[in-house]
């Protein structure tokens, strides 16, 4: 299904790398494996399933769905949902570190290490699901690569997000709309806010994922807020 016909040697390490040295700002782009570690203790405690099943009651996943996530991360949104759901699933990010964890813990999707800001290696009109779940946005090329009566979810930090770690952020939602306005209309929207008790090793991962500096001096167990906006195009 990728759209650059090259032959890989896929089985023994479960992805595909794609990324060209145009497509690198740093020799290691993308999340660290510190930063995917501190994110996978989270869904290993069960913190981040309640967004996970917020993204899947919007976007509404389905057996015959072909699902791409576009900064995939370390693939728990998409890899749990393909195991639940069975859909096709294909996920891609720029970070080979974070592809790694998600080809090791979800051996059924297709994982590529790419720079999807630049290019997502699939053909036009390849699927009938994209996913940006707190990742970079191409509205263009996710547009290419939906089926005309596709839709896509995006998921942005909402302004409480990590509030006792930053501080209050800014909210998104108004111009996330706008950069998707030329190619999509917004049909659904809302809010995902749980919160969850961490100790210190968890906060620590956590800061070591957001790259954010937080407010404290040091890293203490905490009530943590976590909230997503998730918005819902159809292509326009």
């Amino acid at each position: 299904m990728c759209a650059r016909g090259h032959s890989f040697d896929v089985a023994r390490r479960g992805y595909v790398n794609l990324l060209q040295p145009q497509d690198k700002r740093s020799k290691q782009p993308g999340d660290s494996a510190e930063a995917v570690a501190g994110r996978l203790r989270l869904h290993n405690l069960g913190v981040t399933r309640p967004l996970l099943d917020g993204i899947a009651s919007l976007a509404a996943p389905s057996k015959r769905d072909i699902v791409l996530d576009a900064g995939c991360g370390n693939g728990f949104y998409l890899g749990t949902m393909a195991r639940e759901t069975g859909f096709d699933a294909h996920g891609v990010d720029i970070s080979t570190a974070a592809i790694e964890s998600a080809a090791r813990r979800y051996p059924q999707c297709e994982w590529i290490v790419a720079n999807a800001d630049r290019f997502i290696p699939y053909a036009n009109k390849s699927f009938t699901l994209v996913l940006s779940i707190t990742a970079r946005m191409n509205a263009e090329e996710f547009r290419r690569v939906l089926r005309n009566d596709g839709r896509l979810l995006v998921a942005i930090p909402a302004p409480d997000d990590l509030i006792e770690l930053r501080g209050a952020g800014r909210d998104r939602v108004a111009r996330t709309i706008h950069t998707f306005a030329q190619h999509f209309q917004l049909t659904a929207q809302r809010r995902v806010t749980p919160h969850a008790d961490l100790d210190v090793e968890t906060v620590r991962g956590l800061l070591a994922a957001v790259y954010r500096p937080m407010q404290r001096k040091s890293p203490e167990a905490m009530r943590v807020t976590f909230s997503l906006d998730l918005l819902l195009f159809r292509p326009a």
